[in-house]
């Protein structure tokens, strides 16, 4: 488990004017030493499995063990993720800048001698060029980072999350103050309706018109308003949100406040999912430094304006994801969906006007106010502008969080920044979306990825996932995968998904048995698009997505089961046999050991047979066997 630090770096006093901020942020950085050596370790989830908090001790040990100077003493940071999640456990060396993977605790002493002692490069811990094999030395260098263009993301993993003033010294609630000391609240309005930004959680409804539309509600129905962040994260393979949260969470954080200035609101909330406890440990932090420092409270930053907020945490129901159920829940209530007969920027959280927009749409709102809307609506497309954060998963090399301009085409995200699929073969296809979304086909590659171009695919820019499939992933095993999750998630409430989501995962069911007829393909179709007709929440209407878009783009695949039987990926136990190539095979005797059911026979050094009768084709033979003899028929 992550240590935090105890207190932030310098004793908290209060900011009574906007201009403290800059004070005290020259303050912090004229207090330290750029050249003072730094290991920094990173803490997000993908290196905390990976063992990064036995690495920190590690470091802590062999800087002791050596004997530094204590005026030379490096400091050990922790950090949120850095990125390069299948690399962990990542370190840096600054301010060499000298980028580390896999690093394990006995590589420790090693890094502290050659690169914090003697300043040298451990080259063999280096990330390597995937076509020289060269050891490539720092961040700049690396495709994987070089790549993107980090803004959201720009100060995790060189910050202390526990710290506000790391933050503070990397610029964190400077918009805040700009704001406050020199902007109106309809003037921050129209900066962020002149920044073209969209919610990040999915719709990509405009954010600035939301933003307006709640005035509106305001001058009718008076206030209080409320400003809501929806930290509900749970798309299958998508953790961009939780991320933030746990790298960085002063930028939620002051998005809220900046949004809860143009508003007119005095109560914020934080909506986020129990099963993220470092993100919520790390907000309850931010939020208690900030009130230390006059940034949350009454009389922020000495301007009259006061807006708290809290956090609520959900207990795991992927619906109350959808706004509505997110609002019941927070009430106390079930988290049901309700009918959108009345928007929530009229009608939300007890019936008062509501803006709830996602983690990553409030991160963004600093960088709008910070460097001007017209700025921020130079990046990306005209119609999707800025950058966008994805969890780049699956079967892909370089596993982990991307961040690039709106409009980048999908195979540069896919190919060049996450490596490819290994072997180097092309991808044969991409979920966007998650459950909501769909699954495009590798002759879509040059897609550009943005809201108006997912969606003329038949997908969806969703809340950022982007999980990579092989020609080993079965398209009719991923509709029934999604089908079986939002089957479970579903609130029931409506009959088109409370029966229509069982039915469809019924059909795909038959499918992977090689049932059904190409008949069947076309029923499933017509429920699908009833589902999307019908359902009560967004979530039930796009739940057919990813059905949809296979039957569009791999139609032979749906095919092959229902009139070949075969499963063409091989993936599909009842429509797969295994075998022995009797060319390869050594007679090792390996396969027959570890059989559950005793189906390999052979003589030793002699070639062995599987009776395909017997088998339960649970695939250990062919994970067993080191000469590749195993294939699927």
């Amino acid at each position: 488990m992550r240590k935090e630090s105890a207190a932030p770096a310098m004793a908290p006093f209060r900011l009574n004017a906007p201009g403290d901020l800059e004070t005290l942020r020259n303050k912090i950085i004229e207090s330290r030493d750029p050249n003072r050596p730094e290991i920094v370790v990173c803490h997000g989830n993908g290196c905390l499995a990976s063992g990064a908090p036995k690495v920190a001790e590690a470091f802590k040990a062999a800087l002791a063990e050596t004997g530094i100077n204590a005026k030379l003493m490096p400091g050990v940071k922790t950090t949120g993720c850095q990125g390069l999640c299948s690399k962990g456990p990542l370190v840096q060396i600054r301010p060499q800048g000298y980028f580390y993977e896999r690093v394990q605790p006995k590589d420790a002493l090693e890094i502290v001698e050659k690169s914090v002692m003697a300043g040298e490069p451990v080259e063999r811990l280096m990330h390597k060029d995937p076509e020289t094999g060269k050891p490539l030395y720092t961040e700049e260098e690396i495709p994987f980072y070089s790549l993107q263009e980090r803004l959201v993301l720009r100060r995790i993993g060189k910050i202390d999350p526990t710290d506000i003033s790391d933050a503070i010294a990397e610029g964190a609630y400077a918009g805040l103050a700009k704001a406050l000391h020199s902007m109106t609240p309809e003037e921050v309005v129209r900066e962020v309706e002149k920044s073209g930004l969209r919610g990040r959680g999915g719709a990509g409804f405009p954010t600035g018109r939301k933003w307006r539309s709640a005035l509106s509600a305001i001058e009718k129905k008076g206030r209080p308003v409320y400003v809501v962040v929806n930290g509900d994260e749970g798309d299958p393979g998508a953790f961009m949100d939780g991320a933030i949260m746990e790298g960085d969470p002063h930028s939620v954080l002051e998005g809220l406040i900046l949004g809860a200035y143009a508003l007119g609101a005095e109560q914020g909330y934080l909506y986020v999912r129990a099963e993220y406890p470092v993100a919520i440990r790390h907000l309850e932090m931010a939020m208690a430094q900030a009130r230390e420092y006059g940034l949350l409270g009454e009389n922020i930053l000495g301007t009259g304006f006061k807006f708290d907020a809290r956090i609520n945490r959900g207990a795991g129901a992927f619906v109350c994801g959808e706004s509505t159920a997110l609002f019941t829940s927070i009430e106390g209530k079930p988290g049901n969906p309700r009918p959108k007969y009345v928007r929530s920027v009229e009608e939300g959280l007890w019936g008062r006007p509501t803006v709830l927009n996602n983690v990553e749409t409030w991160a963004n709102i600093p960088l709008v106010l910070g460097r001007g809307g017209q700025w921020y609506a130079s990046l990306g497309v005209p119609h999707s502008t800025g950058t966008k954060v994805f969890c780049l998963v699956g079967k892909v090399d370089n596993v982990g969080l991307v961040e690039v301009p709106m409009g980048t085409p999908m195979d540069r995200i896919v190919t060049d920044i996450g490596g490819g699929v290994s072997g180097g073969k092309p991808f044969k296809a991409v979920q966007t979306g998650g459950p909501s979304g769909g699954c495009l086909p590798y002759s879509l590659k040059d897609t550009p990825v943005d809201f108006d171009s997912l969606t003329k695919a038949g997908s969806m820019m969703g809340s950022g996932a982007m999980i990579v499939m092989d020609e080993h992933d079965c398209v009719v095993d991923l509709g029934r995968y999604f089908l079986k999750f939002l089957e479970e998630e579903s609130c029931g409430k409506c009959l088109p998904c409370r029966l229509g989501l069982t039915r469809m995962r019924e059909i795909l069911d038959g499918f992977s048995r090689g049932e059904g007829s190409e008949a069947d393909i076309a029923d499933l179709t017509s429920l699908a698009e009833a589902l999307k007709d019908g359902a009560l929440c967004a979530l039930g209407g796009s739940a057919p997505n990813p059905v949809l878009t296979t039957i569009r783009y791999f139609r032979d695949e749906y095919l092959a089961h229902v009139s070949d039987h075969k499963c063409p990926a091989g993936v599909c136990k009842h429509l797969i046999v295994y075998a022995i190539d009797p060319e390869k095979c050594t007679g090792c005797g390996a396969c027959a050991k570890n059989c559950p059911v005793e189906c390999v026979t052979g003589e030793k050094k002699e070639p062995h047979v599987i009776d395909a009768a017997a088998c339960l084709r649970c695939g250990i033979c062919k994970e067993t066997c080191k000469f590749d003899a195993i294939f699927i028929e």
